[in-house]
């Protein structure tokens, strides 16, 4: 069972996505902010990591900038997750790191077949 660390500063985008990962069987950890979600990451060692962009604080991009640049977590892919969807915004994250990028609202099997493809 893969685990998924969510990475979103709102309960209901969190709790949305949680019932879509653990319906398709995936283990689910959650943090609601960039910095929560770095740590997280590094002590859980996540498979994957599903991004907000539009967070306080620490934004999705500079967490995904350090995930994917940190020794110690690099290897866990990062899927960027927002309602942010103009392609310069895509461009940016895919610099950051993040191997995938969807827009909200989420549908299921692009969602399942987004996490499916960078654990392969």
């Amino acid at each position: 069972m893969a685990k998924v660390l969510i990475v979103d500063d709102s309960p209901t985008e969190t709790y949305k996505l949680a019932n879509i990962l653990e319906r398709n069987g995936f283990s689910v950890l959650s943090a609601d902010s960039g910095q929560q979600g770095l740590n997280l990451a590094r002590d859980e060692q996540p498979d994957v990591v599903l991004m907000d962009i539009v967070m306080p604080g620490l934004n999705g991009f500079q967490a995904t900038r350090q995930l994917s640049r940190g020794k110690d977590t690099q290897h866990i892919p990062v899927i960027i997750v927002t309602a942010k969807n103009q392609q310069a915004d895509q461009v940016w994250g895919e610099r950051q790191g993040a191997k995938a990028y969807l827009v909200k609202p989420i549908d299921e099997r692009q969602l399942v077949s987004a996490i499916t493809a960078v654990l392969n």
